[in-house]
C-alpha cells in the first residue's frame, strides 16, 4: 500500500526481517504485566524468539532470578542498585554455587544502556515517563521498538519521531496495535477518523459528585484487565485513554478532533477506525494482552495461538457509549496538552503520576487526581514553565534531535517542577476538610 497515514518515521510498514534462527529479543519491565506475559510467548515459542537481556526496577528480585534462569539471559539490569546483593544471591540460587550468572548491570541508567545492547526488538515494558531514555537509546541503535511504554513517547513525542526511522516502532497497547492493524484497510486520504475504545473502568455510569467518595480498593478493582496499580488508577481516572490519544496522534499523524473516545465494557473490540466511504475496520479479539505484545515482538508475522480467539458459538453482546466527559475531565484535558505540545504533555504525565502515588498513598481524594493535574498544567503555562510546540525547546543543554528545538533537558526540567508543584498541591488536598473540598 502507498501513501499510509502515519508519520514519515512512524510508518505501517513490516520491520527487517531476520538472517535466521531465533529473534533476540530485550525486555524492559519484565517482571512486571507487560514483561510477563511476553516473556509466557517466548517460552511457548523457542524457535521464534530468544531473550538476550532483562530489565527490572528490582522490586522482585526471585522472580527476575527465575526468568533470566529460565531465558538463559546474558545480561540483568535493575535501576535500583541496592538490590543487586539480592539479585546476586537469588541467581546464586537458581544457576547453583560455583556455576556462572548473568551480567548485572545496576543502576537509573541499567535499562538505558541495556536497550542499546545488540539484539533485534527491544520490548519497552517499562511504566512511567522513566522509559523515555530507553526508548531513545534502543531507536538510535537501530532496534527495532516495541512500544508498550506509552509515556516515553507522550513526554518525548517530537525527541521520539525524530529519532525513529519508517517501521521502527511497533505499538504494543492494545488499542493502537488495533489501529496499527485497521490502517492497513486504506491510505491516508481514506481515514476520516480514529476511534479508541475504552472499557470505562470500574466506574462507568458514575456522575462526578458519585466519583467523589471513591476508595483505593474500589478503584484498584478493574472489571477487564489485570494490570499493575498506576495503569489501572490511570485507567479508572480514564487517564490512561486521554494519554492513548495523544499517543494515537503522535504515531499515526490524524488531528486530535479526528480521534474519538468511545466506551466499550466488554474490551472485546480494541478500536476502529472510519473510513470516508462510511465503513469501519474493528480489530477485536478478548481482553488479553498477550496478542498485542506478540504483535509487537513478531512483526511482521503473527505468532499462532499468541492468545485465545472470539468464542463465536457463545452468545455475547458488545455494547458502546458516549464518553460522559463531565465525570471523567481527563480525557478533554488530555486533548489540550496534546494539542499545546512541547512539555505540556510531560507536565501532565508528571503531575498525574505524583497524584495517583497521592491517591494510592490515602493523601488525596479520587476526584483529586485529575483535578489537580489540571492545576499544575494551568500553572504551568501561566508561569511560563510550559513551553507549548510554538515555542520549541530552549536548548540550555544538550543537542536537540534532528527536527525538533525540544530536548531531553527540556523535558525533565517541567517534569520536575510538574512533580514537585503537584506534591504540594496534593499534601494540600490531605490537610483541607472533605465538606471544604466538595
Amino acid at each position: 500500500m502507498t501513501d499510509t497515514l502515519a508519520h514519515p518515521h512512524l510508518r505501517f510498514e513490516p520491520a527487517r526481517t531476520d538472517p535466521g534462527g531465533p529473534r533476540e529479543i530485550v525486555i524492559l519491565g519484565s517482571t512486571g504485566s507487560i514483561g510477563t506475559q511476553a516473556i509466557d510467548i517466548v517460552l511457548r515459542n523457542p524457535d521464534r524468539f530468544r531473550v538476550t537481556a532483562l530489565a527490572a526496577a528490582g522490586g522482585r528480585v526471585e522472580l527476575l532470578a527465575e526468568q533470566a534462569h529460565r531465558l538463559r539471559v546474558a545480561t540483568v539490569a535493575v535501576s535500583r542498585e541496592e538490590t543487586v546483593p539480592a539479585l546476586r544471591e537469588a541467581l546464586t540460587a537458581r544457576y547453583g554455587a560455583g556455576a556462572p550468572v548473568p551480567e548485572i548491570l545496576a543502576g537509573p541508567d541499567a535499562a538505558t544502556e541495556l536497550a542499546a545492547l545488540p539484539c533485534h526488538t527491544v520490548l519497552n515494558g517499562i511504566t512511567g515517563s522513566i522509559g523515555l531514555a530507553p526508548t531513545l537509546a534502543a531507536l538510535k541503535a537501530g532496534r527495532v521498538l516495541a512500544l508498550a511504554n506509552k509515556e516515553s513517547l507522550i513526554v518525548g513525542g517530537p525527541l521520539v519521531k525524530a529519532a525513529a526511522r519508517p517501521g521502527q516502532i511497533i505499538p504494543v497497547d492494545s488499542e493502537h496495535s488495533a489501529l496499527f492493524q485497521a490502517l492497513s484497510g486504506g491510505t491516508r486520504a481514506e481515514v476520516r477518523k480514529l476511534v479508541v475504545t475504552a472499557s470505562g473502568g470500574p466506574f462507568r455510569g458514575r456522575t462526578k459528585r458519585e466519583l467523589a467518595g471513591v476508595t483505593r480498593e474500589q478503584a484498584l478493582a478493574h472489571p477487564t484487565w489485570s494490570m499493575g496499580p498506576v495503569v489501572t488508577i490511570n485507567s479508572a481516572t480514564l487517564v490512561n485513554k486521554g494519554l492513548e490519544v495523544i499517543e494515537a496522534h503522535l504515531l499515526f499523524d490524524v488531528p486530535f478532533d479526528r480521534i474519538e473516545v468511545v466506551v466499550h465494557p466488554q474490551s472485546y473490540i480494541h478500536s476502529m477506525v472510519e473510513f470516508t466511504d462510511g465503513s469501519t475496520l474493528a480489530q477485536a479479539s478478548p481482553p488479553d494482552m498477550r496478542m498485542p505484545i506478540a504483535l509487537g515482538i513478531g512483526w511482521p508475522d503473527r505468532v499462532p495461538d499468541a492468545a485465545p480467539g472470539v468464542d463465536w458459538t457463545t452468545a455475547q453482546t458488545w455494547e458502546f457509549f458516549p464518553l460522559d466527559e463531565d465525570a471523567f475531565p481527563s480525557v478533554p484535558l488530555a486533548r489540550h496538552v496534546g494539542e499545546l505540545g512541547g512539555t505540556a504533555p510531560a507536565v501532565f504525565n508528571a503531575a498525574n503520576e505524583e497524584c495517583v502515588a497521592a491517591f494510592l498513598g490515602g493523601g488525596l481524594p479520587f476526584t483529586g487526581i485529575v483535578d489537580t493535574v489540571a492545576a499544575v498544567v494551568d500553572e504551568g503555562l501561566a508561569s511560563g514553565v510550559v513551553m507549548n510546540s510554538s515555542q520549541g525547546g530552549a536548548q540550555r543543554s544538550g543537542t536537540p534531535a534532528a527536527g525538533t528545538s525540544l530536548t531531553v533537558a527540556d523535558v525533565l526540567e517541567a517534569e520536575t517542577w510538574a512533580r514537585a508543584r503537584a506534591r504540594e498541591l496534593a499534601a494540600r488536598a490531605a490537610h483541607t476538610p472533605s465538606e471544604a473540598r466538595a
